[in-house]
């Protein structure tokens, strides 16, 4: 079995981590994961602090095991959302879209693991020097917000910047991408679009029946001109949104167009306005099953391809 030091740092079975994915990872998919050996993380995206406390209490109802909770620092409720991870007593905190050196010390002294997710060398270091457990360095084939460079070229950079275990995120589907970060030098990985086909996964039916018929070529990357580039599903949404970035339309007024479509894809399925967030490995998910299944699959089908070249593992 495959095991590495972030498995002894956070008290899980595998390495793996499942994606803070707004309006999707809830309590009770973060829970299956956990349950299944892995790192389940609630995301708080931009729901008040209340909708993430409750969703922790359903986790930790489900499951004893760690948690973890993605904090999306833009979000107008990060500092509520930063309290609430210290009074439930959450295991683990993941960051992104910004800095979380404020609530660094605060975290660290409430025993909380912080694990920020980067997209260049310049914030791991940065996250390092700050005093961060450990980085998760994610690729722009990932669903979501993206960066620019691709997770074959952006793991062993980061892995050789930092003295901090590095977990892989971004085009992981199955045991071959797992082994291939791994020779990268990461220590785990971190898979958001294959957990869309968990059994617990709670997005509308449209959804996952959208990702598992995805082909290779079913996703874009929009909203560069307001500098938060998404990942997410070719759709009739993402179509007019592109359009409508390359249009005179003002910077608001496109800012406007997209709010809330992430949850009209996540609650209602909606083909028209939702925005489907989906990685590039979406082509790759090809049914439904448990997240317990789907962490044992991966990590069971990356064994016997690390098995045969052991120096590279640690």
């Amino acid at each position: 079995m495959i095991k590495s030091e972030i498995c002894d740092m956070l008290g899980i079975k595998y390495p793996v981590f499942q994606g803070g994915m707004a309006w999707i990872a809830d309590g009770k998919l973060a829970a299956a994961v956990s349950e299944g050996g892995g790192l389940g993380i609630i995301a708080a995206g931009n729901a008040p602090g209340e909708y993430v406390r409750e969703q922790v209490k359903i986790a930790k109802s489900l499951t004893s095991k760690p948690i973890g909770v993605n904090i999306m620092l833009l979000s107008p409720y990060a500092d509520d959302v930063a309290n609430v991870v210290i009074e439930e007593k959450v295991e683990v905190v993941t960051t992104g879209a910004g800095n979380p050196a404020k609530y660094m010390k605060a975290w660290k002294e409430a025993n909380i693991k912080v694990i920020p997710v980067v997209a260049s060398v310049a914030m791991a270091k940065l996250m390092t020097r700050l005093g961060a457990s450990a980085l998760i360095a994610e690729g722009g084939e990932s669903g979501g917000h993206v960066g620019e460079l691709t997770t074959m070229v952006l793991v062993p950079q980061v892995c050789d910047a930092t003295t901090l275990p590095v977990i892989a995120a971004g085009g992981i589907a199955d045991g071959r991408g797992v082994a291939a970060v791994f020779m990268l030098g990461a220590k785990g990985v971190q898979m958001g679009t294959r957990f869309l086909s968990a059994n617990e996964c709670t997005i509308h039916p449209v959804y996952k029946e959208k990702i598992l018929k995805a082909t290779d070529l079913c996703t874009m990357v929009t909203g560069k001109r307001l500098g938060h580039p998404v990942r997410s599903l070719r759709t009739q949404f993402s179509r007019d949104y592109a359009k409508a970035e390359y249009s005179p339309m003002p910077d608001d007024e496109l800012e406007a167009l997209a709010t809330g479509a992430l949850r009209l894809a996540v609650k209602e399925g909606d083909n028209e306005k939702g925005c489907f967030l989906a990685g590039q490995v979406a082509a790759m998910v090809k049914k439904e099953q448990p997240a317990a299944e789907i962490i044992k699959e991966v990590m069971d089908e990356a064994e016997p391809i690390l098995m045969r070249a052991p120096q590279w593992v640690k």
